[in-house]
């Protein structure tokens, strides 16, 4: 009798014990390893993110990995991510493929409000940019806009505000946003094109450097000249104005959604108003007085 119930206590207390490191092993918002997608113009403020995100939760290990906007988009369709993070508006062709591909409805979750800017060194004597020289320099053989490569966020962006296709552009290439601000000294006579979480956040020795090269150039449209401040981007009347959004193929509420969730709520809004980026989910500050 007392040998049986040893044995009946053994088998409880592996039973528990299984259970217990298949609970552990199950997939959870709180632990375990994730892959962001990222093209490089918001890299910024995604790393941030997911510092904070690792911050409160120890046990979650996330790497952000630097992948053109476009390529970042199909690797998440054929399941190769989990979550990227995109600017541009997808096609309706898109959208369809992602809901079939996918199994899920097209929720973009949008946390910030992020520019492309237009940028010339700083002794330039180039004042404005007007959205008729854009479009014409943008059509032009001298190809006197400096990009950061095909199929990137801000060459998307500007090609979808311009209602064209991206192939049909005419630029030059200087790899990287950072490197087209350093190198634009030697390129007089062009304008670089950046997003501007590149060097927006407001105390970092970095940005600072890179403030201090370049000049961000107003946008003239229809008359009206706009500036990218924190008032442009909440009201989105800074033409060239973008909203991020991530896009995950989870299903259920596992690490990718926590994340994407925390970086909606108030405590990841903060992280991205410190980038020098304008929340997309704007928080009531209320003061009780007593």
């Amino acid at each position: 009798m007392r040998n049986s119930l040893k044995i009946a206590l053994l088998s409880v207390i592996s039973i528990a014990a299984v259970s217990c490191k298949k609970e552990d092993k199950s997939p959870s918002y709180h632990k375990g390893d994730l892959t962001i997608l990222t093209d490089e113009s918001f890299k910024s403020v995604t790393e941030a993110l997911a510092d904070g995100y690792m911050i409160n939760y120890p046990e979650t290990h996330i790497k952000i990995e630097t992948k053109k906007e476009d390529l970042g988009f199909l690797d998440l369709l054929h399941d190769k991510a989990r979550i990227t993070v995109m600017s541009r508006d997808l096609t309706p062709e898109e959208k369809k493929a992602y809901e079939e591909q996918v199994d899920l409805k097209f929720l973009p979750a949008k946390f910030a409000a992020d520019a492309v800017v237009f940028v010339v060194p700083k002794d330039s004597p180039k004042q404005s940019i007007s959205m008729d020289e854009i479009k014409s320099g943008l059509e032009s053989d001298a190809k006197n806009f400096i990009f950061d490569g095909t199929n990137s966020s801000n060459l998307n962006f500007v090609a979808q505000k311009l209602k064209k296709q991206p192939k049909d552009l005419k630029f030059s290439i200087i790899p990287g946003s950072q490197n087209i601000i350093e190198e634009l000294g030697k390129h007089t006579d062009k304008i670089g094109v950046i997003g501007l979480n590149t060097f927006s956040r407001p105390y970092d020795k970095t940005s600072e450097k890179l403030r201090e090269i370049v000049k961000v150039l107003p946008v003239e449209d229809k008359g009206k000249l706009y500036s990218v401040d924190n008032e442009s981007l909440r009201q989105m009347t800074y033409p060239f104005t973008r909203v991020l959004y991530f896009l995950t193929n989870e299903g259920n509420f596992n690490i990718a959604n926590g994340f994407i969730r925390y970086s909606c709520t108030q405590l990841g809004q903060m992280i991205v108003e410190k980038e020098g980026l304008q929340p997309y989910n704007i928080y009531k500050r209320e003061v009780q007085m007593r």
